[in-house]
């Protein structure tokens, strides 16, 4: 085994994936930094190495220097949501994850229980139906002019990477973030690029493995400022909810 290419192609994942030293350990478990690792003076363990397969479906062959596929399942990344949630007659409903709480959704992205203390409605319409949505709380200025910050998304989930379309928004959720962008995916490579509207914020590169879910945008509602409250804001989506219906009723 060539300890040096193990060290180096170990340093290149960290960087290719964007973390710096300090982040990067904090991810594998290791504790405060993966310098002593990367100077060659700390083995890299079985368990870092594991963590390196289970998280980003690194190939422990190719860190080892005994194979060229860097990465194992490529085609297979799963970005299905984690947790579906019903109301009280087991039927799903729609979960709104505000701009706070968007902060720690994706290391709570499999607990059931964190999901329960957010905001949950039903919307009656059919468009709805026959597929799991969620609600977002636009954060930030990157999707000017479409959409601004405070707005909402209303997000169905997808299935696989291979359904994105250029031509639509998503919310994607990264190990570390959640973000509303364009997705493409540049020709000869397996990379994902996300790409904001608002030009000021360049597009930047993420590999399939970071994504853990993906919510293609269907539809956006604007509030008063009034629904800075959960409480207000559901007011305001029943109001929005029963105007829409009166509207259809009317059509």
């Amino acid at each position: 085994m060539d300890q040096e290419l193990t060290i180096k192609r170990f340093t290149e994942v960290r960087r290719e994936l964007g973390y710096t030293q300090a982040e990067f350990a904090q991810l594998l478990g290791i504790s405060s930094t993966t310098a002593d690792i990367e100077r060659g003076r700390t083995k890299l363990s079985g368990k870092v190495v594991a963590e390196l397969l289970k998280t980003f479906k690194i190939n422990p062959l190719w860190l080892y220097g005994e194979s060229e596929q860097q990465y194992l399942e490529t085609a297979n990344v799963n970005v299905i949501p984690k947790v579906v949630t019903v109301d009280s007659s087991d039927r799903d409903n729609m979960v709104l994850v505000n701009a706070k709480a968007a902060a720690g959704y994706p290391q709570n992205i499999q607990d059931t229980s964190w999901y329960q203390q957010l905001p949950a409605f039903d919307l009656p319409l059919p468009e709805f139906r026959n597929a799991t949505y969620r609600g977002f709380q636009v954060e930030g200025d990157s999707m000017l002019p479409n959409l601004r910050p405070g707005e909402w998304v209303l997000a169905k989930a997808v299935e696989s990477l291979e359904d994105v379309s250029p031509n639509k928004m998503y919310v994607v959720v990264l190990q570390d973030a959640v973000l509303v962008k364009k997705i493409e995916r540049p020709p000869n490579s397996r990379r994902v690029m996300l790409i904001s509207l608002n030009e000021t914020y360049p597009p930047y590169e993420v590999e399939p493995q970071q994504i853990q879910e993906l919510w293609q945008v269907s539809s956006k509602i604007t509030f008063g400022l009034e629904a800075t409250t959960e409480k207000g804001l559901l007011k305001q989506l029943q109001e929005s909810m029963d105007d829409l219906k009166r509207q259809l009723g009317k059509s």
